[in-house]
Protein backbone atom coordinates (compact mmCIF):
# COMPACT_ATOMS: atom_id res chain seq x y z
CA UNK A 1 0.00 0.00 0.00
CA UNK A 2 1.39 3.41 -0.55
CA UNK A 3 1.76 6.19 1.51
CA UNK A 4 -1.47 9.07 1.25
CA UNK A 5 0.14 11.39 -2.19
CA UNK A 6 2.69 9.03 -3.39
CA UNK A 7 0.82 6.93 -5.73
CA UNK A 8 1.21 3.14 -6.14
CA UNK A 9 3.89 2.83 -8.63
CA UNK A 10 2.40 -0.45 -10.69
CA UNK A 11 -0.14 2.27 -11.50
CA UNK A 12 2.15 5.03 -12.52
CA UNK A 13 3.21 5.82 -16.10
CA UNK A 14 6.19 7.64 -15.22
CA UNK A 15 7.72 10.45 -17.34
CA UNK A 16 10.82 9.21 -19.36
CA UNK A 17 13.91 11.56 -19.12
CA UNK A 18 13.97 11.61 -22.97
CA UNK A 19 10.40 12.54 -23.35
CA UNK A 20 9.59 9.20 -25.31
CA UNK A 21 5.59 8.19 -25.40
CA UNK A 22 6.54 4.20 -25.09
CA UNK A 23 3.83 2.31 -27.01
CA UNK A 24 1.61 5.60 -27.36
CA UNK A 25 0.42 4.91 -23.78
CA UNK A 26 -0.78 8.33 -23.11
CA UNK A 27 -3.17 9.57 -25.96
CA UNK A 28 -1.04 11.10 -28.18
CA UNK A 29 -3.42 13.93 -30.16
CA UNK A 30 -2.24 15.66 -33.63
CA UNK A 31 -3.93 18.63 -34.89
CA UNK A 32 -4.41 18.32 -38.60
CA UNK A 33 -6.16 21.46 -39.57
CA UNK A 34 -3.19 22.99 -41.46
CA UNK A 35 -2.06 19.72 -42.92
CA UNK A 36 -5.53 18.92 -44.04
CA UNK A 37 -5.30 22.88 -45.71
CA UNK A 38 -2.47 21.46 -47.73
CA UNK A 39 -3.79 18.22 -48.69
CA UNK A 40 -6.73 19.73 -50.13
CA UNK A 41 -4.88 22.42 -51.60
CA UNK A 42 -2.98 20.10 -53.52
CA UNK A 43 -5.79 17.47 -54.22
CA UNK A 44 -8.07 20.22 -55.90
CA UNK A 45 -5.73 22.91 -57.03
CA UNK A 46 -5.54 23.51 -60.72
CA UNK A 47 -7.32 20.30 -62.06
CA UNK A 48 -8.45 20.01 -65.55
CA UNK A 49 -12.43 19.04 -65.78
CA UNK A 50 -13.37 19.56 -69.24
CA UNK A 51 -10.86 20.90 -72.25
CA UNK A 52 -12.51 21.29 -75.05
CA UNK A 53 -15.48 18.47 -74.84
CA UNK A 54 -18.88 20.20 -75.97
CA UNK A 55 -16.50 23.27 -76.81
CA UNK A 56 -16.46 23.44 -72.79
CA UNK A 57 -13.12 24.18 -71.02
CA UNK A 58 -13.24 23.77 -67.51
CA UNK A 59 -10.21 24.06 -64.66
CA UNK A 60 -10.46 24.31 -60.52
CA UNK A 61 -8.56 27.15 -59.70
CA UNK A 62 -7.51 27.57 -55.77
CA UNK A 63 -8.80 26.35 -52.39
CA UNK A 64 -10.07 29.26 -50.72
CA UNK A 65 -11.42 28.13 -47.33
CA UNK A 66 -11.04 25.01 -44.99
CA UNK A 67 -12.67 25.67 -41.81
CA UNK A 68 -13.26 23.23 -38.75
CA UNK A 69 -11.36 20.73 -36.64
CA UNK A 70 -9.34 17.92 -37.29
CA UNK A 71 -7.24 15.97 -35.73
CA UNK A 72 -5.70 12.27 -35.13
CA UNK A 73 -5.78 10.45 -31.93
CA UNK A 74 -3.44 7.80 -31.08
CA UNK A 75 -3.17 5.52 -28.15
CA UNK A 76 -1.47 1.64 -28.32
CA UNK A 77 -0.73 2.30 -31.99
CA UNK A 78 -4.75 2.83 -32.23
CA UNK A 79 -5.47 5.20 -34.60
CA UNK A 80 -8.64 7.56 -33.77
CA UNK A 81 -9.57 10.07 -36.19
CA UNK A 82 -11.61 13.45 -35.84
CA UNK A 83 -12.86 16.08 -38.17
CA UNK A 84 -15.39 18.13 -39.28
CA UNK A 85 -14.95 20.70 -42.33
CA UNK A 86 -15.97 22.72 -44.85
CA UNK A 87 -14.51 23.63 -48.27
CA UNK A 88 -14.54 26.28 -50.43
CA UNK A 89 -13.39 26.02 -54.32
CA UNK A 90 -13.05 28.52 -56.92
CA UNK A 91 -13.16 27.31 -60.59
CA UNK A 92 -13.60 29.02 -64.00
CA UNK A 93 -14.93 28.03 -67.35
CA UNK A 94 -15.49 28.73 -70.66
CA UNK A 95 -17.22 28.61 -74.09
CA UNK A 96 -15.80 28.79 -76.84
CA UNK A 97 -17.64 28.53 -80.98
CA UNK A 98 -16.83 26.33 -83.62
CA UNK A 99 -13.59 28.09 -84.69
CA UNK A 100 -12.30 28.61 -81.24
CA UNK A 101 -13.06 31.66 -80.12
CA UNK A 102 -14.01 32.27 -76.75
CA UNK A 103 -17.94 33.30 -76.65
CA UNK A 104 -17.95 33.72 -72.52
CA UNK A 105 -15.71 33.28 -69.52
CA UNK A 106 -16.84 33.00 -65.90
CA UNK A 107 -16.28 31.75 -62.54
CA UNK A 108 -18.24 29.21 -60.09
CA UNK A 109 -17.46 27.77 -56.69
CA UNK A 110 -17.87 25.23 -55.01
CA UNK A 111 -19.30 24.22 -51.39
CA UNK A 112 -18.86 21.24 -49.21
CA UNK A 113 -20.37 21.98 -46.60
CA UNK A 114 -19.67 18.85 -44.11
CA UNK A 115 -16.71 16.22 -44.58
CA UNK A 116 -16.79 14.50 -41.28
CA UNK A 117 -16.15 11.58 -39.74
CA UNK A 118 -18.91 10.11 -38.16
CA UNK A 119 -20.22 10.36 -42.44
CA UNK A 120 -16.80 8.96 -43.55
CA UNK A 121 -17.83 5.99 -45.97
CA UNK A 122 -20.62 8.45 -47.55
CA UNK A 123 -19.77 11.19 -50.01
CA UNK A 124 -20.60 14.55 -48.80
CA UNK A 125 -22.93 17.20 -50.19
CA UNK A 126 -21.27 18.87 -53.12
CA UNK A 127 -22.63 22.74 -54.04
CA UNK A 128 -21.90 23.99 -57.47
CA UNK A 129 -22.30 27.37 -58.30
CA UNK A 130 -21.59 29.96 -61.35
CA UNK A 131 -21.54 33.32 -61.68
CA UNK A 132 -23.12 33.95 -64.52
CA UNK A 133 -27.11 32.19 -64.94
CA UNK A 134 -27.32 32.70 -68.41
CA UNK A 135 -27.72 29.32 -70.68
CA UNK A 136 -24.00 29.18 -71.27
CA UNK A 137 -23.53 30.09 -68.37
CA UNK A 138 -25.98 26.96 -67.15
CA UNK A 139 -24.13 24.69 -69.83
CA UNK A 140 -20.90 25.63 -67.60
CA UNK A 141 -22.26 24.51 -64.09
CA UNK A 142 -23.54 21.35 -65.75
CA UNK A 143 -20.63 20.38 -67.03
CA UNK A 144 -19.17 20.96 -63.57
CA UNK A 145 -21.78 18.57 -61.87
CA UNK A 146 -21.53 15.97 -64.52
CA UNK A 147 -18.07 15.94 -64.84
CA UNK A 148 -16.63 18.14 -61.78
CA UNK A 149 -18.46 16.70 -59.21
CA UNK A 150 -16.98 13.03 -59.47
CA UNK A 151 -13.32 13.95 -59.48
CA UNK A 152 -14.26 16.12 -56.47
CA UNK A 153 -15.59 13.23 -54.89
CA UNK A 154 -12.93 10.90 -55.58
CA UNK A 155 -10.27 13.74 -54.24
CA UNK A 156 -12.12 13.74 -51.02
CA UNK A 157 -12.08 9.78 -50.45
CA UNK A 158 -8.22 10.39 -50.69
CA UNK A 159 -8.48 12.95 -47.84
CA UNK A 160 -10.73 10.55 -45.56
CA UNK A 161 -8.37 7.59 -46.38
CA UNK A 162 -5.48 9.68 -45.62
CA UNK A 163 -6.76 10.93 -41.71
CA UNK A 164 -7.84 6.83 -41.57
CA UNK A 165 -4.35 6.30 -41.86
CA UNK A 166 -2.92 8.73 -39.36
CA UNK A 167 -2.96 12.02 -41.16
CA UNK A 168 0.44 13.60 -40.39
CA UNK A 169 0.94 11.36 -37.23
CA UNK A 170 1.54 8.46 -39.90
CA UNK A 171 5.11 8.84 -40.38
CA UNK A 172 5.43 8.85 -36.88
CA UNK A 173 3.76 6.01 -35.82
CA UNK A 174 5.45 3.96 -38.00
CA UNK A 175 8.38 4.62 -36.43
CA UNK A 176 7.06 3.61 -33.06
CA UNK A 177 6.24 0.48 -34.15
CA UNK A 178 10.05 -0.81 -35.46
CA UNK A 179 11.19 -1.20 -32.27
CA UNK A 180 8.13 -3.03 -31.53
CA UNK A 181 8.67 -4.96 -35.03
CA UNK A 182 12.40 -5.92 -33.68
CA UNK A 183 11.29 -7.22 -30.55
CA UNK A 184 8.62 -9.71 -32.01
CA UNK A 185 11.18 -10.72 -34.56
CA UNK A 186 13.00 -12.58 -31.57
CA UNK A 187 10.06 -14.33 -30.33
CA UNK A 188 10.46 -18.14 -29.94
CA UNK A 189 8.97 -19.81 -33.30
CA UNK A 190 6.07 -21.61 -31.07
CA UNK A 191 4.95 -18.27 -29.78
CA UNK A 192 5.08 -16.34 -32.74
CA UNK A 193 3.20 -19.29 -34.55
CA UNK A 194 0.67 -18.32 -32.27
CA UNK A 195 0.39 -14.64 -32.97
CA UNK A 196 0.40 -15.50 -36.88
CA UNK A 197 -2.64 -17.27 -36.08
CA UNK A 198 -4.22 -14.54 -33.83
CA UNK A 199 -3.33 -11.55 -36.47
CA UNK A 200 -5.18 -14.21 -39.13
CA UNK A 201 -7.76 -14.51 -37.28
CA UNK A 202 -8.76 -10.99 -36.70
CA UNK A 203 -7.99 -10.37 -40.10
CA UNK A 204 -10.97 -12.66 -41.06
CA UNK A 205 -13.11 -10.75 -38.22
CA UNK A 206 -12.22 -7.65 -40.24
CA UNK A 207 -13.42 -8.70 -43.20
CA UNK A 208 -16.65 -10.16 -42.39
CA UNK A 209 -19.89 -9.88 -43.93
CA UNK A 210 -23.73 -8.72 -42.54
CA UNK A 211 -27.40 -9.09 -43.39
CA UNK A 212 -29.66 -6.28 -43.05
CA UNK A 213 -33.85 -6.79 -43.29
CA UNK A 214 -36.42 -4.31 -43.25
CA UNK A 215 -40.39 -4.63 -43.72
CA UNK A 216 -41.89 -0.91 -44.43
CA UNK A 217 -45.57 -0.73 -45.21
CA UNK A 218 -46.83 1.77 -48.14
CA UNK A 219 -50.22 3.35 -49.31
CA UNK A 220 -49.72 2.08 -52.83
CA UNK A 221 -50.26 -0.69 -55.70
CA UNK A 222 -47.61 -3.01 -55.24
CA UNK A 223 -46.95 -2.89 -59.19
CA UNK A 224 -46.76 1.51 -58.56
CA UNK A 225 -43.88 0.93 -56.02
CA UNK A 226 -41.80 -1.45 -58.32
CA UNK A 227 -42.24 1.17 -61.22
CA UNK A 228 -40.47 3.76 -58.45
CA UNK A 229 -37.79 1.69 -57.79
CA UNK A 230 -36.66 0.57 -61.43
CA UNK A 231 -37.50 4.32 -63.09
CA UNK A 232 -34.55 6.26 -63.50
CA UNK A 233 -36.30 9.63 -63.52
CA UNK A 234 -38.00 8.84 -60.38
CA UNK A 235 -35.06 8.09 -58.60
CA UNK A 236 -34.27 11.42 -59.84
CA UNK A 237 -36.81 13.07 -58.13
CA UNK A 238 -36.91 11.55 -54.73
CA UNK A 239 -33.36 11.23 -54.38
CA UNK A 240 -32.25 14.43 -56.04
CA UNK A 241 -29.37 13.09 -57.57
CA UNK A 242 -28.23 11.22 -60.82
CA UNK A 243 -29.55 7.95 -61.37
CA UNK A 244 -29.16 5.50 -64.21
CA UNK A 245 -31.17 2.59 -63.90
CA UNK A 246 -31.59 -0.55 -66.66
CA UNK A 247 -35.03 -2.45 -66.64
CA UNK A 248 -33.24 -5.62 -68.36
CA UNK A 249 -31.97 -8.40 -66.28
CA UNK A 250 -27.98 -8.17 -66.18
CA UNK A 251 -28.73 -4.36 -67.44
CA UNK A 252 -26.02 -2.20 -65.17
CA UNK A 253 -27.71 0.62 -62.16
CA UNK A 254 -25.88 3.59 -60.82
CA UNK A 255 -27.70 5.39 -58.24
CA UNK A 256 -26.70 8.17 -55.77
CA UNK A 257 -24.43 10.03 -58.95
CA UNK A 258 -22.95 7.30 -58.93
CA UNK A 259 -22.20 6.54 -55.59
CA UNK A 260 -23.98 3.14 -55.70
CA UNK A 261 -23.39 0.89 -58.83
CA UNK A 262 -24.86 -2.62 -59.27
CA UNK A 263 -26.80 -4.52 -61.99
CA UNK A 264 -30.05 -5.96 -62.61
CA UNK A 265 -30.19 -10.14 -61.22
CA UNK A 266 -33.69 -11.01 -60.89
CA UNK A 267 -36.45 -8.92 -62.28
CA UNK A 268 -40.64 -10.20 -61.27
CA UNK A 269 -42.76 -6.97 -62.21
CA UNK A 270 -44.77 -5.88 -59.57
CA UNK A 271 -43.29 -8.55 -57.14
CA UNK A 272 -39.63 -8.72 -56.68
CA UNK A 273 -36.14 -6.74 -57.52
CA UNK A 274 -32.90 -8.68 -57.32
CA UNK A 275 -29.63 -6.29 -57.72
CA UNK A 276 -26.13 -6.16 -56.99
CA UNK A 277 -25.06 -3.31 -55.07
CA UNK A 278 -21.78 -1.89 -54.56
CA UNK A 279 -20.93 1.24 -52.83
CA UNK A 280 -17.90 3.36 -53.86
CA UNK A 281 -16.11 3.51 -50.46
CA UNK A 282 -16.42 -0.27 -49.84
CA UNK A 283 -13.46 -2.66 -50.25
CA UNK A 284 -12.88 -3.73 -53.98
CA UNK A 285 -14.48 -6.52 -54.94
CA UNK A 286 -16.75 -6.72 -52.61
CA UNK A 287 -20.44 -6.56 -54.24
CA UNK A 288 -24.09 -7.01 -52.03
CA UNK A 289 -27.01 -8.38 -53.17
CA UNK A 290 -30.12 -6.66 -52.38
CA UNK A 291 -33.81 -8.80 -52.40
CA UNK A 292 -36.82 -6.57 -52.63
CA UNK A 293 -39.87 -8.62 -52.21
CA UNK A 294 -43.22 -6.88 -52.62
CA UNK A 295 -46.80 -7.93 -51.07
CA UNK A 296 -50.22 -6.56 -51.86
CA UNK A 297 -52.40 -8.30 -48.76
CA UNK A 298 -55.21 -5.72 -50.31
CA UNK A 299 -55.61 -3.36 -52.88
CA UNK A 300 -53.66 -0.27 -51.99
CA UNK A 301 -51.44 -1.76 -49.10
CA UNK A 302 -48.12 -2.50 -50.32
CA UNK A 303 -45.75 -4.24 -47.77
CA UNK A 304 -42.17 -4.24 -48.80
CA UNK A 305 -39.32 -6.86 -47.48
CA UNK A 306 -36.02 -5.94 -48.28
CA UNK A 307 -32.78 -7.87 -47.04
CA UNK A 308 -29.91 -7.14 -48.15
CA UNK A 309 -26.55 -9.37 -47.70
CA UNK A 310 -23.10 -9.58 -48.01
CA UNK A 311 -22.30 -6.14 -46.49
CA UNK A 312 -18.94 -5.50 -45.43
CA UNK A 313 -18.55 -4.44 -41.59
CA UNK A 314 -15.91 -1.95 -42.45
CA UNK A 315 -15.29 0.15 -45.44
CA UNK A 316 -12.24 0.49 -47.48
CA UNK A 317 -11.50 3.14 -45.00
CA UNK A 318 -11.27 0.95 -41.76
CA UNK A 319 -14.96 2.79 -40.65
CA UNK A 320 -16.63 0.33 -38.83
CA UNK A 321 -20.75 1.78 -39.78
CA UNK A 322 -21.02 0.57 -42.91
CA UNK A 323 -23.83 -1.61 -41.41
CA UNK A 324 -25.24 1.06 -40.02
CA UNK A 325 -25.07 3.60 -42.82
CA UNK A 326 -26.40 1.49 -45.19
CA UNK A 327 -29.68 0.28 -42.99
CA UNK A 328 -30.68 4.27 -42.11
CA UNK A 329 -29.78 4.77 -45.52
CA UNK A 330 -32.22 2.53 -46.81
CA UNK A 331 -35.24 4.54 -44.44
CA UNK A 332 -34.15 8.17 -44.73
CA UNK A 333 -33.04 8.25 -48.21
CA UNK A 334 -35.11 6.27 -49.64
CA UNK A 335 -38.02 4.98 -47.82
CA UNK A 336 -39.30 8.23 -46.37
CA UNK A 337 -38.34 9.89 -49.27
CA UNK A 338 -40.59 7.76 -51.08
CA UNK A 339 -43.66 8.71 -48.59
CA UNK A 340 -42.68 12.19 -48.50
CA UNK A 341 -42.35 12.96 -52.76
CA UNK A 342 -44.78 10.30 -53.69
CA UNK A 343 -47.67 10.43 -50.62
CA UNK A 344 -47.58 6.93 -49.97
CA UNK A 345 -47.37 7.11 -46.38
CA UNK A 346 -49.86 5.12 -43.82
Amino acid sequence: MAKYGEGDKRWIVEERPDGANVHNWHWAETNCLEWSRTLFSNLLSGLTILDGEGNLYIKTKTVDRVEGDAYVNVRRGKIIPGYEIALTLSWEGEVKDSDGKSVIKCDGTVEIPYIADENADEDPEVRIMVKDEGPLGKRLKEGMVSKGKPVILEKVRVYVESMAKGGPAKDDLEVKKMPAAAAKSSVPSAAAASNVGAQKEVKKEKKGFKTITLTEKFSCRAKDMFEILMDENRWKGFTQSNAKISKEVGGEISIFDGSVTGMNVELVEGKLIVQKWRFGSWPDGVTSTVRIALDEPEPGLTVVKLTQTGIPDEDRYGNATVVENTERGWRDLIFHKIRAVFGFGI
